[in-house]
């Protein structure tokens, strides 16, 4: 019987390039919250037993190692551990369907820009910020997690073509920072 190996989307990958840092993360279990109609208030107690609470739309929050990223209407990511029993919603594991790659650096927002179509500017997109878009042609999850860091988080399915235009955009990024006008 031949033993399976579980492995990273993208094996723990990382680049460092002008300031800008792009890797691989493991961010744990990641658990798909659907809250049904009239659940919130038992879906509420039962977040509070982790500190949690659903996120208030395109915003996130961890305590404890524990993460909740808003994802859509009565809908979020627990990330980092197990969920706690949940009566009033649908919850399915998405472990093994998403990547997420973390990128920071002062530039970060930079290379963002050249893939995103949001103003992921710190005015605009504070630190605390989850916001459903795109990475060029690619769905994503973008969180703000510092001033000058960022997490995409990528179906898997779809990681090795995040990271090849996230590194491509940084490259480019460092290149144009090199040239002298």
């Amino acid at each position: 019987m031949p033993e399976l190996i579980a492995k990273s989307a993208l094996e723990g990958r990382s680049l460092s390039l002008g300031g800008v840092n792009l890797a691989e993360v493991e961010v744990g279990p990641i658990f798909s919250i659907a809250v049904f109609p009239g659940g919130g208030k038992t879906v509420a107690r039962g977040l509070k037993s982790l500190g949690l609470a659903l996120p208030a739309p395109n915003s996130f929050m961890e305590k404890a190692g524990a993460r909740i990223v808003w994802t859509g209407r009565d809908q979020a990511f627990l990330m980092g551990v197990a969920p706690p029993a949940l009566d009033g919603a649908a919850v399915t594991d998405q472990s093994d369907g998403w990547a997420v790659l973390a990128l920071s650096g002062a530039s970060a927002v930079d290379v963002l820009a050249r893939l995103v179509p949001m103003d992921l500017r710190l005015s605009a997109c504070p630190v605390g910020s989850a916001l459903r878009t795109q990475v060029n042609h690619m769905n994503a999850v973008i969180l703000r997690t510092g001033d000058h860091s960022f997490e995409a988080m990528v179906f898997r399915s779809m990681a090795q073509s995040a990271w090849h235009e996230l590194e491509t955009a940084t490259h480019m990024v460092e290149a144009r920072a090199r040239v002298k006008i």
